[in-house]
């Protein structure tokens, strides 16, 4: 009997073999003409594809090369896409023991400008919202037949609660409105796990949008209808790990795929590890390759194929969906040399995209390590434009929950941005007064809405890359330490029954009234003036519970003044002559009220903050 079942296994290989191939995928799904770099990795999915042998009869096209992976399920093919090759269809042709399938494979035309497109920078400011808790735009794609995790609004902690990219369409007015000018979402691809997915940093197919959010066609008109309003988009790419429900965890494509070969080891979260000079080689080895958790494995980005996979999505998603920048989620516990490859790669086809990085650590030794142009000690060459900028975030957060000393309050902020020494372009930073993991800033603030304003304004008007959260306008609240469902609530009037909207102002408070209108005004303001994206910055001692610094080009000039004393305070004209000479007034940009600077003094009012255009 085991003879005959041997003879039978035997049989069905062969019959496999000698079947005709069967590709059931190819990743990437399609391409295009006219990028920078010619060639194209392939990566074919099929039962024992890995015995057939590609080629391909188009002009300019040809087949240079093929690799099968550990699995037998998987063929690497390499194409060179020639300057003949034009946009159309055409067929690999796949074959194997004497059969033959012919598989249809397109190139799409680069859409003119592509190569060229401009990426966010100072002058812009970001959205980051939770696509899940935003807002539920189409109630059929709550629950989707065949993946779990269905739809639980009363799970405040790890439920999905329905939000959708329907539902960011229907508040691109009011993001506009605003005047925000980037939109980053959080991931929006499938994460087809258990429990817990609704957050989408477990990632299970890298081209797909989650079907509970919408279709990928869906994703591509949120970029176009954004787009329509001055808004750009900005992905959230996730290069460290997948999720456990990934389907090549089902047949690894080659034994490498995954680090610590294959096997959950936690990382420890050493992150000055990496560019620490005594740190041991050991633990700088479990940041990179240590995982998060057992239901995110990290991937192995030494390996060469799978390094060729990451940059290729990369580059397909903002081809595709026309991104305006790409916003690259825990960055440092990726390969060190595979971040240099992949950021160069992406860059060559897109030299004027932004991306930013997210290195969390409050220290600006290990943030700054990864901004391009740092002469680093241990000679590591990083290509990274922009990081978040962590350490002037919890400075800033610091600065205002806390009283004035010496060394705290005002003082630490002031002395804060000398670290900025560090960065080769602190411009380039994106600095936030919160996002989808730390606490909330109305409630770290002690639900101040003064300081709250204090905190908002310094956002908007300091260096570099303003980016604020969701909600965060009509004052929404969360626990003080870290608790990510409460960090993440659901955004009012995202839902049918909602009693309270943000969007058309129904049952909200006076006070959240007060700085909606309060980002609307200075927000639009923020898009014309010139001077708070590109002037340079001088700042002033911080005296008597005061802090100024000011904006200027040259041409103009802007004062931005706080004033945490519960009194109003009044200032010395000539502490701040050097900046205010040939400049007699100023109007503050929220009130409209007017600075007479010929006068010896001036008033601040209490618990405020001022933005001054200087005339």
């Amino acid at each position: 009997m085991r003879h005959v079942l041997t003879l039978l296994l035997l049989l069905c290989c062969f019959a496999a073999r000698a079947a005709a191939p069967v590709v059931e995928r190819i990743d990437p799904p399609f391409w295009w003409t006219g990028m920078k770099n010619p060639r194209l990795q392939l990566m074919l999915y099929g039962p024992r594809i890995g015995d057939a042998t590609a080629t391909v009869r188009a002009p300019g096209l040809r087949v240079s090369g093929q690799r099968r992976g550990d699995s037998p399920n998987v063929l690497f093919v390499d194409l060179q896409i020639g300057a003949g090759a034009k946009p159309g269809r055409f067929d690999l042709v796949l074959a194997r023991a004497g059969e033959s399938t012919r598989r249809a494979y397109e190139l799409h035309e680069r859409i003119a400008g592509s190569a060229q497109r401009q990426g966010f920078g100072p002058r812009d400011v970001i959205l980051n919202l939770v696509p899940d808790r935003f807002a539920n735009g189409d109630p059929a794609n709550d629950n989707i037949a065949g993946y779990p995790d269905p739809a639980n609004r009363a799970d405040i902690s790890g439920g999905r609660h329905g939000g959708d990219i329907a539902g960011i369409v229907q508040h691109l007015d009011y993001i506009a409105g605003l005047g925000y000018t980037m939109l980053w979402p959080t991931p929006l691809l499938e994460n087809k796990q258990p429990s817990y997915s609704y957050h989408g940093y477990a990632i299970t197919d890298g081209y797909r949008v989650d079907p509970r959010f919408g279709s990928n066609d869906d994703y591509k008109r949120l970029v176009e209808a954004a787009r329509a309003r001055g808004i750009g988009t900005i992905q959230d790419i996730v290069l460290n790990h997948i999720g456990s429900g990934h389907h090549w965890m089902a047949d690894l494509p080659t034994k490498d795929w995954l680090t610590m070969d294959g096997r959950f080891v936690p990382t420890r979260h050493a992150r000055t590890a990496v560019s620490d000079p005594y740190a041991a080689p050991s633990d700088r080895e479990n940041f990179m390759r240590g995982w998060f958790t057992e239901n995110m494995p990290d991937l192995n980005q030494r390996q060469p194929l799978l390094a060729t996979w990451l940059i290729q999505n990369t580059i397909w998603w903002i081809e595709y969906a026309g991104l305006a920048g790409v916003r690259a989620d825990t960055w440092g516990y990726s390969d060190r040399d595979f971040l240099a490859q992949w950021t160069k790669a992406v860059l060559a086809e897109y030299p004027k995209l932004n991306i930013v990085g997210e290195e969390w650590s409050g220290n600006p030794v290990v943030v700054s390590y990864w901004q391009r142009g740092k002469k680093n000690p241990d000679g590591y060459v990083s290509h990274l434009p922009a990081l978040m900028d962590f350490p002037l975030h919890y400075v800033l957060r610091r600065a205002l929950a806390s009283g004035e000393s010496w060394n705290g309050g005002f003082n630490e902020l002031y002395e804060g941005l000398i670290n900025d020494k560090l960065y080769p372009d602190p411009s380039n930073m994106v600095l936030f007064e919160g996002n989808h993991d730390v606490p909330r800033l109305f409630s770290v603030l002690d639900e101040d809405v003064q300081l709250t304003k204090m905190a908002l304004a310094y956002v908007l008007t300091m260096r570099g890359i303003p980016q604020l959260y969701y909600g965060t306008e009509v004052l929404m609240t969360s626990p003080k330490q870290r608790d990510d469902g409460a960090t993440r609530q659901d955004f009012p009037g995202g839902w049918a029954d909602d009693r309270v909207n943000a969007r058309t102002g129904a049952g909200l408070t006076d006070a959240q009234r007060d700085v909606q209108a309060f980002v609307r005004k200075l927000m639009n303001w923020r898009k014309t003036a010139a001077v708070i994206h590109t002037g340079r910055l001088v700042h002033y001692a911080p005296e008597n519970g005061t802090y100024a610094f000011f904006r200027h080009d040259g041409a103009k000039r802007v004062m931005v003044v706080f004033n945490k004393n519960s009194t109003d305070t009044t200032l010395q004209t000539a502490r701040f002559a050097e900046m205010l000479t040939g400049k007699g007034s100023g109007s503050d940009v929220i009130s409209g009220r007017r600075i007479d600077f010929a006068q010896p003094t001036f008033t601040l009012p209490a618990r405020s903050v001022m933005v001054l255009e200087l005339q």
